[in-house]
């Protein structure tokens, strides 16, 4: 039986902004049922312990989030949050509230695809308050993200606004040191007991329309993780955000069968020989960081 580290679980294909770095997808706007969601769980709670709410859209925008979140404490599941964060205000009760959630990930740099929002101090405070509050009344672990904090490979655009958010950061904790003189590249730096801030490097979602790069490759799709799109299509990793590698629909046929299905492991016994199998996956920068 093949074992993931991650399950990413999309609930929903529509989202709240319009950030540069996310491009829109072209699929119809959808919420998962709970009927649905609950089925997936069973199907592949013998495959992961960790599941992930995220691939496109926002998480916190599902009007059945707590019950989702009930449903997965009941069948053992560990679940991680990507947000945006904006809508913390609204939902903020009902996740301090659930036992499920091991870890909430801030994407801070979201704010720039806040439309019309002028009020960073305002958005960032919300979400720094409510890393505090969570990690003083439960157990969970927060990480906070942004772009390119390593400065030589950031537009100036992005220097001005990581410094300006790390300044906010550093009197929200009372650092007494500037971070970025602690940081590291390719660690996260821990802010308080279970807060970290981690850089993520800006790159490109895998597009067929992009150039094609023909060398040997590796990924840890269908190795480590494995995913699931609102309307029940298997994706191997969390990048195929259009369902491009469609390995079958999990309401319609088994996920131990899908994964064991000629498309599937065409794609992982290519990449056991450094072999890059699939068109997307050869149009996707992010397998270059793998060697």
């Amino acid at each position: 039986m093949r074992r993931f580290k991650k399950f990413y679980i999309e609930l929903t294909s529509v989202c709240n902004l319009a950030c540069t770095f996310c491009p829109p997808t072209e699929r119809k706007a959808s919420f998962m049922k709970v009927e649905a969601f609950t089925q997936i769980l069973e199907d592949i709670r013998p495959h992961t312990e960790h599941i992930y709410f995220h691939v496109k859209g926002e998480p916190l925008l599902h009007p059945k989030l707590d019950q989702l979140l009930d449903i997965s404490y009941e069948k053992g599941f560990k679940v991680n949050i990507t947000s945006n964060g904006t809508l913390l205000p609204k939902v903020k009760d009902k996740l301090l509230g659930k036992p499920a959630i091991r870890q909430m990930n801030f994407s801070l740099h979201s704010f720039d695809g806040h439309p019309g929002s002028k009020d960073k101090e305002a958005y960032v405070s919300t979400v720094l308050n409510f890393a505090k509050e969570a990690t003083a009344k439960t157990d969970m672990i927060i990480s906070l993200r942004l772009w390119n904090l390593s400065e030589d490979n950031a537009t100036n655009e992005q220097i001005d606004r990581n410094r300006e958010i790390l300044g906010m950061i550093e009197r929200a904790f009372d650092l007494d040191y500037q971070i970025q003189s602690r940081f590291v590249r390719g660690q996260g730096l821990k802010l308080a007991e279970r807060i970290y801030l981690h850089q993520e490097h800006e790159f490109k979602w895998p597009d067929l329309k992009e150039e094609e790069d023909l060398s040997k490759g590796f990924c840890h799709g269908l190795r480590t993780q494995a995913g699931v799109l609102v309307d029940g299509t298997v994706i191997p990793c969390c990048l195929d955000g259009e369902g491009v590698i469609n390995l079958g629909n999990i309401h319609e046929k088994p996920f131990a069968e899908i994964i064991e299905g000629e498309r599937a492991m065409n794609l992982y016994n290519g990449f056991s020989r450094r072999e890059v199998v699939e068109e997307l996956c050869r149009k996707c920068g992010y397998r270059k960081r793998f060697g």
